[in-house]
């Protein structure tokens, strides 16, 4: 029997309760999934790739079909190369959905393999991105209501202000 396997593409810097949905939703839909941090040169990460792929490690523990890998080249060849059926987008918005229906479209042409799946985010987190946790934690706020217990004091660490 072949795995149904699946690529869930971002940037994840950093991972968010919303990442986390997303994950464990797929992980049940699939045999198999990977989570792909994507490196994008025009971006600044607060995280390394590498960083990034232990934070999310730490999120996915209980999820034993979930792998992580790292990726810099274009979506589609990776999708590709794995042997992977789908790619999961999560949408919070409108605007969310517009950008991404945009590159599934891409993807379809550059590799047919693989149709792109959409999962619209929890209602608790339709407000919740990487850039508010970094925003929120840049001042000094509370993240705790935003990202896992297990990562929080890594993201403390490296983006909260010190006083």
């Amino acid at each position: 029997m072949n795995k149904r396997i699946a690529v869930c593409p971002g940037s994840f810097d950093p991972v968010t309760f919303g990442h986390r949905d997303i994950f464990q939703r797929a992980s049940a839909l699939f045999d198999k999934v990977i989570i792909l941090v994507s490196v994008n040169a025009l971006k600044n990460p607060s995280f390394t790739a590498v960083e990034r792929v232990k934070l999310i490690e730490k999120v996915t523990a209980d999820l034993d079909n979930v792998v992580i890998d790292i990726w810099d080249g274009l979506l589609a060849d990776y999708v590709k190369q794995v042997g992977a059926c789908a790619i999961i987008k999560g949408l919070r918005a409108v605007t969310d959905f517009e950008y991404e229906f945009q590159q599934a479209l891409a993807n379809k042409i550059l590799y047919d393999g693989a149709e792109t799946v959409f999962l619209t985010t929890s209602s608790e987190n339709m407000y919740l991105s990487s850039s508010v946790v970094k925003q929120i934690a840049s001042f000094g706020g509370d993240i705790s209501h935003f990202v896992p217990e297990c990562i929080l004091d890594d993201i403390k660490s490296r983006i909260m202000q010190k006083p």
